[in-house]
């Protein structure tokens, strides 16, 4: 991660608002950066993740003077990107071990059930269709409809709600918490009501 452009000079032009340098600086460190996330999470879709926001955040903290020594730039990148890495794999074993994804909470028809499978179907559909529409958060319906009921791409959801890779996995996250919030709600008032 050693490059011909000094670290400090480079600091110091990023926090002077120059957004060349900010170019520089992921030009110069980010075969470095990406070999190793590539490394630490032997996973490309992580590693690219954590690539964008290890950069982000590089040059987030150096503009508001959060880099106390310029000189060890690439050892501030590399602290940074190790950071992130471990709390992606924390964070990831923690949801793991708390959360049923939204699309567990039920399950496919089974053919073979015939017409009150059918209905039962039915009914389970509107009421996920109705429990997204009671969501507050209008993100919230977006971006679970989208990503589950429609399957469309993660990358072109994350642009148009105009967020991170990072900040995509929070958001989604905090939607299916909710929503698993109001199903657990729901099923619960129709079993006291049966």
């Amino acid at each position: 991660m050693e490059s011909a452009v000094a670290p400090g000079d480079l600091v110091r032009r990023i926090q002077a608002g120059d957004s060349r340098a900010e170019a520089e600086l992921v030009e110069l460190y980010g075969e470095g950066v990406t070999f190793l996330l590539r490394r630490w999470t032997r996973d490309r879709d992580a590693a690219d993740d954590l690539f964008q926001e290890t950069f982000r955040l590089a040059i987030e903290k150096i503009r508001h003077g959060e880099v106390r020594e310029p000189d060890r730039l690439p050892g501030f990148l590399r602290s940074l990107a190790k950071n992130l890495s471990t709390y992606h794999y924390r964070r990831a074993a923690q949801r793991t071990e708390r959360e049923t994804p939204i699309e567990t909470t039920w399950e496919p028809p089974d053919p073979a059930a015939g017409q009150l499978g059918a209905l039962l179907q039915q009914e389970k559909i509107e009421i996920v269709r109705r429990l997204l529409a009671e969501l507050s958060v209008e993100r919230d319906r977006q971006i679970l409809l989208r990503f589950y009921l429609r399957e469309e791409d993660k990358e072109s959801i994350r642009q148009d709600l105009g967020l991170s890779s990072a900040e995509f996995n929070v958001v989604l996250f905090r939607a299916r918490r909710r929503y698993r919030t109001l199903f657990e709600s729901a099923v619960a008032g129709a079993a006291g009501a049966s």
